[in-house]
């Protein structure tokens, strides 16, 4: 089963350096990745660019109108009309099914912010010790899974600080 994760980092770049983490961990077939996106955010700028990274995209990939959906739910429904924000509402309560629900979308408005970036990611059967390895030192924030309780709790410790 695929897992939808969202991971806030500290600065514009972040996102994509992880990026390019799990595009080796994927060619050694040490995760299985769907699809993916990622938001950069620079200091200054009204609002992040977004990009779906084709080169982690898989035969799974749920495609770009996900990810424009999603980023447009985000972090551009205020700039949208009243008709379009009442048809990314409705769309938006199916997206309650896989796990992107208001608080969901309160939580990555919160913390993905000017400065920072962020990774959105659709995977499964990670090699939890080689990922662990590939990420080390890495500081990144689980903004949201849709895992278990307690799969998420052993999620967040492959990321916990080793200081």
């Amino acid at each position: 089963m695929a897992t939808l994760t969202a991971w806030k980092f500290d600065s514009p770049t972040g996102a994509a350096q992880a990026e390019n983490t799990l595009i080796e961990l994927a060619k050694e077939q040490l995760i299985n990745i769907y699809d993916a996106a990622i938001v950069e955010w620079q200091p200054g700028k009204r609002k992040p660019k977004t990009r779906q990274a084709n080169d982690l995209t898989g035969s799974g990939a749920v495609g770009g109108a996900f990810w424009g959906l999603l980023f447009g739910i985000l972090f551009f429904v205020p700039l949208l009309g009243a008709a379009i924000g009442a048809a990314a509402g409705a769309i938006g309560g199916s997206m309650a099914d896989v796990g992107i629900d208001d608080d969901f979308i309160e939580s990555v408005k919160a913390k993905v912010t000017p400065g920072t970036s962020a990774l959105f990611l659709l995977s499964s059967d990670a090699v939890i010790d080689k990922v662990r390895e590939a990420f080390a030192g890495v500081e990144a924030e689980l903004i949201h899974t849709n895992l278990s309780n307690e799969d998420e709790a052993k999620l967040r410790d492959v990321f916990a600080d080793e200081a």
